[in-house]
């Protein structure tokens, strides 16, 4: 069973920045495909950006430009650099890894709060 254990999230002002982590655990992480999901409040989750086991990536338009995944495979930890944040970035940031299937899997952690207000 994967573990999941994000952090890093809080309230910071429009154009801000914030970074988040992910630990992880109970996977072969490195040679997942892991991705970064948020969920709004009334909005379904969706991917905002996925990082493949050979370090390629792939973004959301709506963050394109703003975010950036990142993962560290010697400490389990995957991570999400977020700048020129807007009201609309607000929502619970998620980690998981990522495939077609994402929206069945029922392993989720807790997710971290990201609220941009000014």
């Amino acid at each position: 069973q994967v573990q999941l254990v994000e952090s890093g999230g809080g309230l910071v002002q429009p154009g801000g920045s914030l970074r988040l982590s992910c630990a992880v655990s109970g996977s072969t992480f490195s040679a997942d495909t892991m991705a970064w999901y948020r969920q709004a409040p009334g909005k379904q989750r969706e991917s905002v950006a996925i990082i493949f086991r050979t370090g390629g990536t792939n973004y959301a338009s709506a963050v394109k430009g703003r975010f950036t995944i990142s993962r560290d495979n010697a400490k389990n930890t995957l991570y999400l650099q977020m700048k020129s944040l807007k009201a609309e970035d607000t929502a619970v940031y998620y980690c998981n890894r990522w495939s077609v299937g994402w929206r069945d899997y029922d392993d989720w952690g807790q997710g971290t709060q990201v609220t941009v207000s000014s």
